[in-house]
């Protein structure tokens, strides 16, 4: 169930499914680069005013699913207009930022995006653009990346499966919620 804290911004209603801390795995396949399983934990934040916040923590699996060594991380800042056009500035920790243009689909929680400009310290990887699918599926939220270097044409090269962490505040909240149900709990259901 998608739930519309009453402090956040109205503008930014359409784009409650991706708020929360969420947690699931992946896999990331790129020429040149190490094909593994990862781990990932992504929080999707707000403080009232007009975007989201975001920090993205990924890291390598071995094959009993134990966390290997850092994979990648991210942080940026989300935003969504009037006419439901999505548009993210992303910093990644390889030395890249990123401004992300796309929109949110019609009557579904999901958002296209693709790149439209890339900026890259001299450390950093060559890279020259990706575009993102993130939808909400069944309460979980999924995410594909592709991305392209001047070598390598824009390909899928990460994708993941990710469940909503419910924190003990949570947990309390719905614990109180529970004081309308019946004695028995089974009347609930008749």
């Amino acid at each position: 169930m998608i739930e519309i804290p009453s402090d956040l911004n109205p503008d930014l209603v359409p784009l409650a499914f991706l708020l929360g801390t969420w947690e699931g795995a992946g896999v990331s396949d790129f020429p040149g680069a190490e094909k593994c399983n990862f781990g990932q934990s992504v929080t999707f934040s707000h403080d009232g005013r007009d975007f989201i916040e975001y920090h993205s923590h990924s890291w390598v699996l071995d094959n009993d699913g134990n966390k290997v060594r850092p994979l990648e991380s991210e942080s940026g800042y989300w935003r969504i207009d009037k006419n439901r056009q999505v548009e993210v500035v992303m910093v990644r920790d390889q030395g890249i930022v990123e401004i992300w243009y796309g929109e949110l689909a019609d009557q579904k929680p999901q958002i296209d995006l693709a790149t439209d400009a890339v900026a890259r310290t001299e450390a950093a990887d060559p890279y020259s653009g990706g575009k993102r699918l993130y939808g909400y599926v069944k309460s979980d939220l999924m995410w594909v990346g592709e991305k392209a270097t001047p070598e390598v044409p824009l390909r899928p090269y990460m994708s993941a499966h990710l469940k909503k962490v419910v924190t003990p505040e949570e947990v309390a909240e719905m614990a109180r919620n529970l004081g309308d149900l019946p004695d028995d709990g089974i009347a609930f259901f008749r």
